[in-house]
């Protein structure tokens, strides 16, 4: 085994000197006016000592949002530090984003990958190999939807296991199993990792699902998710969704824009959320231009910085691919219709090929009202409970469990309170003007 394996498999390596450092104690100076700033190594001066330092592993927006509801745990513990980095990744742009927003500190991976930490998190796989630190491996989405891509080293004509956590090939390098724990959200995923890569059953722990949990503690909000988006008594909310790539919703958004201007504004209020790896990919200003004249005739896009949750709670339909949020649109209560759902590529021991068994395909020869009002009368609860029930085997547990493996893995005893799940804060409303107008004048739905 080579010190890069031995390094990604038990976190343990001979520290590297930093050989920049005599460089970055004298910076260049462009003349006796400037000075730049010095960059000295992380561990250097701290005010908190003897903390146990954890990685939070970034690679994109999406990733760090699934880490976002879990690092709370670490909230108030003085124990521990925690530091954040951002490996190579196509979608760098929206994990640079979200952690400018958050305040967070940033270590640069080239001196993330020459330091030790006692525990890393992640929610992808790129680079863990590298990192010298025991690593808690978690998904960034529900269900394990999709097969792995051709694109990520699958030979055609080769099986192609699960694109996600139960997939081999984003467990192992140089023959070895790189997690220290595999963080599964339901039992059934023993059963994916026993067939797809086995030599990570003893690192396997199922904790549950951290995003479902969320949301299951905000369902009782609605109404005043409802009201904090501004929508009036009586008008329906109608959420499209994308994920992200050739399959998604966005690939055919043409198709399905123009069909939302069918609805009666004074009826329907429609919102499009789209995958932040497309923000990330094309940029804000390309997005928007795309969208411009839908934006006009009264979609409103939620930005990516949003919160996508208290909308999917709050709405009345959702319209879907084959991405994570639909799957998770199951919970709310809310009919779904399916836009785009590629069944050559579905993970097929995967909730989502029952949901799309279940909820009704979105036609283009019918009015899209008519197809809304089909969804509502066929829908069955006992149906998407079903679905829903196989995002999670811990309901409500995620948090109690992951605190456990973290503070496992760490060494440490853990706090003496309850591991909480807090519901979702309020969302910003649809239309700002709106609701500090007619909205705020006690139009808009109140909570019970």
């Amino acid at each position: 085994m080579s010190v890069t394996d031995l390094t990604a498999t038990t976190g343990r390596a001979p520290r590297v000197p930093d050989r920049d450092t005599a460089h970055r104690r004298h910076p260049a100076r462009t003349g006796p006016a400037r000075q730049h700033a010095v960059r000295r190594d992380p561990g250097q001066w701290p005010t908190v000592t003897d903390t146990k330092r954890v990685l939070a592993i970034v690679h994109t927006e999406v990733y760090g949002r699934r880490l976002l509801d879990l690092l709370p745990l670490l909230e108030s513990e003085l124990r521990v530090e925690v530091a954040f980095t951002i490996p190579p990744h196509a979608f760098n742009e929206g994990a640079e984003r979200l952690l400018r927003a958050l305040g967070a500190a940033v270590v640069p991976w080239e001196t993330a990958v020459r330091t030790d930490y006692d525990l890393a998190l992640a929610a992808g796989s790129q680079g863990m190999e590298q990192v010298r630190a025991p690593l808690i491996r978690i998904s960034h989405g529900a269900g394990h939807l999709s097969l792995a891509r051709v694109a990520d080293g699958v030979r055609p004509g080769e099986g192609r296991g699960p694109g996600g956590l139960t997939g081999r090939r984003y467990l192992m390098w140089g023959g070895e199993v790189v997690p220290r724990a595999v963080a599964l959200a339901h039992r059934d995923d023993l059963t994916e990792l026993a067939r797809w890569c086995p030599e990570a059953l003893p690192a396997a722990e199922v904790v549950g699902d951290p995003c479902h949990d969320r949301i299951r503690a905000s369902l009782p909000l609605r109404r005043r998710y409802r009201a904090a988006l501004g929508l009036r008594r009586g008008r329906k909310l109608v959420l499209v969704t994308s994920t992200w790539g050739q399959r998604s919703a966005f690939n055919r958004l043409d198709a399905l824009l123009p069909r939302l201007a069918e609805l009666p504004r004074d009826t329907y209020r429609t919102a499009l959320l789209v995958h932040p790896n497309v923000w990330s990919r094309y940029g804000h200003w390309q997005l928007r231009a795309w969208l411009a004249g839908c934006r006009r005739a009264g979609l409103h896009v939620l930005p990516p910085e949003a919160d996508w949750r208290p909308p999917l709670i709050a709405a009345d339909w959702i319209v879907g691919d084959y991405g994570s949020v639909t799957l998770y649109g199951a919970m709310t209560g809310a009919p779904i219709l399916l836009n785009r759902f590629p069944h050559r590529d579905a993970n097929p021991a995967s909730p989502g090929v029952e949901l799309a068994l279940t909820a009704p395909a979105l036609s283009p020869a019918h009015p899209l009202e008519a197809q809304l009002r089909y969804a509502a009368e066929e829908y069955r609860p006992e149906d998407y409970a079903r679905i829903a029930a196989r995002i999670t085997s811990e309901p409500g547990r995620c948090h109690r469990n992951f605190r456990r493996l973290m503070y496992r893995v760490l060494g440490l005893g853990q706090p003496a309170c309850p591991a909480s799940t807090p519901p979702l804060p309020m969302p910003a409303p649809l239309d700002p003007a709106a609701a500090q107008g007619r909205f705020g004048s006690g139009d808009a739905e109140v909570s019970a």
